[in-house]
């Protein structure tokens, strides 16, 4: 007697389906991740930002100025505690400039996927955002982290 026996296995055609959906799912997922990741290191320069700020308020404050020359670095006063020169963060490094008779803070990305990104803010607590993504922004009176609009 004959036995017939039931094939295991996979046709090549559930094999083909299942590598185009996964195919598929990672052309969509993948990009995503990245962008969130992207976003995620954006958040140092969004709380080093403000923290720099307070402090050159409190230098102004106690020395009545931003620092000694125009165009130069801030809280560089003779007698001034040093801390002008910001710590580099993880993905950004931040500068500062004395501007007139304000400053200009600028955080810079430097690592990850924050290299690309360029925010500023000065003295009013205007917000800008001058490079995202790689490319020039002009006219950004706030700090982009996903598509063109504030």
């Amino acid at each position: 007697m004959s036995r017939s026996r039931a094939a295991a296995g996979f046709t090549l055609i559930e094999l083909m389906i299942t590598v185009a959906i996964i195919g598929i799912l990672s052309a969509v997922g993948y990009p995503a991740y990245t962008d969130y990741i992207r976003r995620g290191q954006l958040q140092e320069a969004f709380a080093a930002l403000p923290d720099y700020r307070v402090k050159l308020e409190q230098y102004f404050q106690d020395y009545k100025s931003y620092g000694t020359t125009n165009g130069g670095v801030c809280a560089n006063g003779l007698n001034a505690s040093n801390w002008s020169s910001f710590p580099a963060g993880k993905y950004f490094t931040y500068t500062c400039r004395v501007d007139g008779t304000g400053y200009l803070l600028t955080a810079t990305g430097a690592n990850g996927k924050a290299v690309g990104h360029t925010y500023t803010v000065n003295q009013e607590n205007q917000q800008g955002t001058t490079q995202f993504k790689g490319a020039a922004v002009t006219g950004k009176n706030c700090w982009l982290v996903k598509g063109t609009e504030c």
